[in-house]
């Protein structure tokens, strides 16, 4: 998939007084793989707190520029030892060495989101849930008896974690905000499809997440990054399953509807209509109608009778 074209930011000079050159290095970093040196870094850490002059749009050009690079996991990486991080996304930055802070370890969140990024599809709304997808798991992490530990509901806070913070601090254009919001609320979903789900639960999963579909998935199959042998293979067979699922139920229901059972013997009895082949005209003069949209498909027989005196469909099939 080709990379979105991006304006080019100015040089990677920190100069103080200009907030908008401290990104430039992070933009290097994701789009061409280029680190700052130690001095560099150094220097970006002493002038950091400056990026905050920066317009909420500046930053929303210049980090979307970098997370859609080739890169963008060396320009998280690069905005964390910088200081950039905890200045425009200290929920992200809270996620780091989060795994350490007790005894009993987790996933390293903030090593799973750069991994997640890095395999995310190049576009600015995946590309930004992946980034913020797991914010709602530090105020989230609970410990349990057995040893486990679980973070409940980490999606839905993670959503009002990006409404209150990021979503004001960046300038995402309104339809981003939007469906970066939805994705990272939805974010779990997907990976919850076992196989077992029934044809209506596949159908009332697609309408719920509606135009993020597509977005939904791909995130869900960058959100994948088990090392467990065959582990990750199965969770992307099965969320292509569910892909597949989704478009088979989706051509179905774009078929018309057949006509009900017994709809003959309903125009008959309605209509005062002898049996013969007027009616069998009849009824293929409706299906036609159906078949084309202009009527419903899989109604009852009353819908179908009172269509025919609205539309005056005897004329012309009387014997």
């Amino acid at each position: 998939m080709p990379l979105p074209e991006f304006s080019e930011p100015p040089s990677v000079t920190v100069v103080s007084g200009l907030p908008v050159t401290l990104l430039a290095p992070v933009v290097t970093a994701g789009r061409e793989g280029v680190a700052p040196s130690a001095s560099q870094l150094a220097q970006l850490a002493t002038h950091a707190d400056e990026v905050q002059a920066c317009t909420a749009s500046e930053r929303y050009e210049l980090l979307t520029s970098a997370f859609c690079g080739r890169h963008p996991h060396l320009a998280l990486q690069v905005m964390h030892e910088s200081g950039l991080l905890a200045q425009l996304l200290p929920e992200l930055e809270a996620t780091v060495d989060f795994s350490q802070e007790a005894a009993r370890r987790h996933k390293d969140v903030w090593a799973h989101t750069k991994t997640v990024v890095w395999q995310a599809v190049p576009s600015p709304t995946v590309r930004w849930a992946a980034v913020l997808h797991d914010i709602g798991k530090v105020p989230t992490r609970r410990f349990l008896p057995d040893g486990r530990v679980t973070f409940r509901a980490h999606a839905e806070i993670g959503e009002q974690m990006f409404e209150r913070g990021p979503a004001r601090r960046i300038g995402f254009p309104p339809a981003v905000r939007e469906r970066v919001a939805e994705l990272i609320r939805w974010h779990l979903r997907p990976g919850q499809y076992d196989g077992s789900w029934s044809d209506a639960a596949v159908r009332r999963f697609a309408r719920e997440v509606g135009p993020a579909l597509d977005e939904l998935l791909n995130l869900s199959r960058a959100d994948i990054t088990s090392q467990r042998p065959g582990k990750r293979q199965r969770c992307l067979q099965l969320i292509s399953e569910l892909a597949q699922r989704i478009r088979t139920l989706q051509a179905e229901d774009r078929k018309p509807k057949p006509l009900p059972s017994g709809l003959g013997h309903d125009l008959m009895r309605a209509l005062e209509l002898p049996p013969g082949k007027q009616i069998g005209l009849l009824r293929a003069r409706l299906q036609h109608m159906v078949e084309a949209g202009e009527l419903e498909g899989g109604r009852e027989g009353d819908y179908y009778v009172e269509q025919v005196r609205a539309r005056d469909l005897l004329t012309g099939l009387q014997p």
